[in-house]
């Protein structure tokens, strides 16, 4: 506890207050007061709650110039974020809070620290230590004892904490994961009776919280959870066809449960790489055939599954950046499969198609082979990694381009905008990787663009006219 109590923002806070009418009222709780318990690292954000008004308290504080910036205050719901030495703390009113049946926005009144902490989502998220005094609280009676027996457990009746707030389901699963705690009696009923109450909750918040889950260390077994309590048919359905399907002599894992290995050999807190690990295979289901000599082929299952992982991480709400980069690292993931080593033009390729995500790619390839049959020989990716390093310096993605633009094509062959523009720069960058065009050898260039015209595009356009 010593870690939070000795914080700079904490205790710049309390000597801040003291001789203030809040003295003795304010009250860190939540998370922070929990990973201090349990010695974990404290993250960069703090919880504070009092008996009073806390908007009224966060302006209060800004006047006397003891935060960052003025507070973000969200009068309805009686909070304000306030940054103290780059620290964010939120400032609560305690509170009482009553749902609508159809809704997750809830009907807030100022209340006492017992009836806020009954509000919370589990016991050891509700204990509270007196910012002035030091004296730990446990408003339920039930979090400290559940904090070192290590078990989630709901203040009030499971059944109807989950039912006023439905993504708290998702909340225990992340919980249990990252707390390695076990579910209280009659968790686990309730969820099963209140896990259609996730139909109101909006995905941007069921987005958060999956984020969250698959940047655990432990990613797998918040996975595990969601899908042995049927949580994935309400934002991400297609994980379940994964399920029982085999995938032929390399593997030892069906693809679920390779997949689930691939995350955790990840290992990352990369959101990008997290999300292309767990998407890699999403398209095997569909694609699988067996042929006539009994082997599973997935014909095709990268470029399937960049549109579905695209389709999926849309109906999510993901952000277009991560969709995009996303979609691009399940399209290019077999690209590096069985190749120990590449030419110098497909490393040129590599570049230039992959761009910024090119080291993104070599660690999903990475966590990927390392997930085949053990005893199967896994790629080693060094020296890959060394060619790709070399060639980047030698001839980087800026330059692998046409020397000259489409307009100069234009020019030189008469051609108007179109495909048999487009077709000309592909092959004059085409060249370029192939090292038989130098990158500012703009004549050559030009007459390579001339000749390629006469071969391969006059007659086209020729047969287009007169048709």
């Amino acid at each position: 506890m010593d870690a939070l109590l000795l914080h700079p923002a904490v205790q710049k806070l309390a000597k801040g207050t003291l001789n203030s009418p809040w003295q003795g009222q304010l009250y860190l709780v939540g998370g922070c007061v929990r990973d201090a318990l349990l010695h974990r690292p404290l993250k960069n954000d703090f919880d504070l709650v009092l008996e009073g008004d806390a908007v009224k308290l966060a302006e209060w504080l800004h006047e006397q110039g003891l935060c960052d910036h003025y507070p973000v205050v969200y009068p309805r719901f009686g909070t304000a974020m306030v940054g103290v030495l780059g620290v964010q703390f939120e400032f609560v009113t305690a509170r009482k809070e009553s749902y609508d049946p159809d809704s997750r926005k809830p009907f807030v009144e100022p209340a006492t620290l017992h009836d806020d902490a009954l509000r919370r989502d589990f016991t050891c998220n509700a204990l509270a230590i007196n910012l002035h005094t030091e004296e730990l609280s446990d408003p339920t009676e039930k979090g400290l004892a559940d904090l070192k027996a290590g078990i989630l457990r709901t203040p009030l009746e499971p059944a109807a904490t989950f039912h006023d707030d439905p993504l708290r389901i998702l909340r225990a699963v992340r919980f249990r994961a990252q707390l390695g705690f076990e579910f209280a009696e009659g968790l686990v009923e309730a969820i099963e009776i209140e896990r259609d109450r996730l139909a109101i909750i909006s995905m941007e918040r069921i987005r958060e919280e999956f984020s969250k889950m698959i940047l655990l260390p432990n990613a797998d077994a918040a996975l595990r959870d969601l899908m042995a309590l049927k949580l994935f048919p309400y934002f991400a359905p297609e994980f379940e066809a994964m399920i029982g399907v085999s995938q032929g002599k390399w593997h030892h894992l069906d693809v679920w449960d390779h997949t689930l290995l691939v995350l955790r050999n990840a290992r990352t807190d990369d959101l990008v790489l997290a999300l292309a690990c767990l998407f890699h295979d999403i398209a095997k289901p569909p694609t699988r055939i067996v042929d006539g000599d009994g082997q599973i082929r997935f014909f095709g299952h990268e470029s399937v599954g960049a549109d579905m992982a695209r389709a999926m991480l849309r109906h999510m709400r993901y952000g277009n950046d991560e969709i995009e980069a996303v979609s691009l690292l399940v399209k290019n993931h077999m690209r590096l499969a069985s190749s120990a080593s590449l030419s110098t033009p497909a490393t040129r390729r590599l570049i230039r198609d992959l761009g910024d995500q090119l080291p993104r790619l070599i660690e999903l390839v990475s966590a990927d082979a390392s997930a085949l049959k053990p005893g199967v020989k896994v790629l080693d990716l060094e020296p890959l990694r060394e060619k790709i390093e070399a060639t980047r310096i030698a001839t980087p993605a800026s330059v692998l381009r046409s020397p000259i633009s489409g307009e100069v094509v234009m020019e030189l062959t008469g051609l108007s905008p179109g495909p048999s523009v487009g077709k000309i720069l592909h092959y004059l960058t085409e060249q370029v990787i192939e090292g038989n065009l130098a990158p500012e050898d703009t004549e050559s260039a030009r007459q390579m663009a001339k000749q390629y015209f006469d071969s391969e595009i006059r007659g086209e356009t020729y047969e287009e006219n007169r048709q």
